[in-house]
């Protein structure tokens, strides 16, 4: 992997974490560009080849995001920056950088939880709504605001970037 791929990646992510630390926003200003950049980049570099390896990254990245922010369980800024290190890093990169932010993100969630007193509330919200997918219409509870725990994720998500970064450059990825 080139060195300027995961620079941009860290870049990216830690930008994103810092603004999100700060306000609990990821503006579309700091993930679109790099987003858009990245598909030009492969386009000019590799051509049509280059341009579809961007875009698949991009998607596969941002597919699953977008149908949890579809659902209200993500924020959209989340999601656009997922999107944009699958653009930068390729598929492959950018679901290593995911699946791992998004592991950073579930431990932090649950330790966090624990600290609130809210564990055993929100595996029980979370249970409720694994079984809604399978209940009648008529025996569905439907989840309430106090059932949700907002969680910033652009801390995690650097992490996981960074952590997927660290295991490609030592081999063991």
């Amino acid at each position: 992997m080139d060195l300027f791929i995961p620079i941009a990646m860290l870049v990216v992510a830690a930008a994103a974490a810092v603004t999100d630390a700060r306000s609990g926003f990821i503006p579309n200003g700091l993930t679109l560009p790099p987003l858009f950049a990245a598909l030009i980049y492969y386009f000019v570099l590799q051509g049509a080849g280059g341009l579809l390896f961007s875009l698949a990254g991009a998607l596969a990245c941002g597919l699953v995001p977008y149908l949890m922010f579809r659902a209200g369980s993500m924020g959209g800024g989340d999601v656009k920056l997922l999107a944009a290190l699958g653009a930068i890093g390729g598929m492959q990169a950018g679901l290593e950088a995911e699946l791992l932010g998004l592991t950073f993100a579930a431990v932090y969630a649950l330790v966090l939880l624990a600290a609130r007193g809210a564990l055993l509330r929100t595996l029980v919200s979370s249970l409720w709504l694994a079984m809604n997918v399978f209940l009648p219409a008529h025996m569905r509870r439907p989840l309430t605001a106090t059932d949700m725990t907002p969680l910033r994720l652009g801390i995690p998500l650097f992490l996981g970037t960074a952590a997927s970064l660290m295991l490609d450059v030592g081999g063991l990825a």
